[in-house]
C-alpha cells in the first residue's frame, strides 16, 4: 500500500460518511445541483444552517435499468467505495451527495476513472 493510499483510509476511517435514507432527503438533492459522469449522475445540495447534520451526507441509487439485483448491488458497492474514499478529501461538510449508477457504465467503468470523476465532479461542483 502507498503512502497516498494508506493516508486515504486513514481520512476515510476518521471522517465517516453520514447515510442519506429517506426518500424527502433524495428528492431535495434531486432539485439541487447536478453534475453529469460517465458512469453516475452526482446531485448535491448545500443544506440549510436550520438542518441538524453537519457532516457529509450520501446516497446512493440505481434503477432496473442499471441491470438486474446483482448488477444494481455491484454498481451501488462501487459507488459507495468511490464516495468512500473521495468525500472525506474533495466533499464539503453540510452537503449531501447523491450518485445515480447509469445503465451498463457503473458497474463496468475501470474504478480509478470513477475515482477521477467524482474528484472532477466535485471540484466542478464547488467551483474549487
Amino acid at each position: 500500500m502507498t503512502k497516498e493510499a494508506a493516508r486515504i483510509d486513514v481520512v476515510a476511517a476518521l471522517l465517516p460518511l453520514e447515510r442519506l435514507r429517506k426518500r424527502p432527503d433524495f428528492l431535495r438533492a434531486a432539485r439541487a445541483r447536478r453534475v453529469p459522469c460517465p458512469a453516475f449522475l452526482l446531485q448535491a445540495r448545500e443544506r440549510a444552517p436550520d438542518e441538524a447534520a453537519q457532516a457529509i451526507r450520501v446516497g446512493f441509487t440505481c434503477s432496473k435499468k442499471v441491470g438486474n439485483a446483482v448488477a444494481r448491488n455491484r454498481a451501488k458497492r462501487r459507488l459507495r467505495e468511490i464516495a468512500r474514499l473521495t468525500l472525506p478529501d474533495h466533499g464539503r461538510a453540510g452537503w449531501d451527495y447523491v450518485l445515480i449508477g447509469r445503465p451498463g457504465e457503473t458497474g463496468q467503468r475501470d474504478f480509478a476513472a470513477m475515482l477521477d470523476d467524482l474528484q472532477r465532479a466535485l471540484h466542478k461542483l464547488h467551483g474549487a
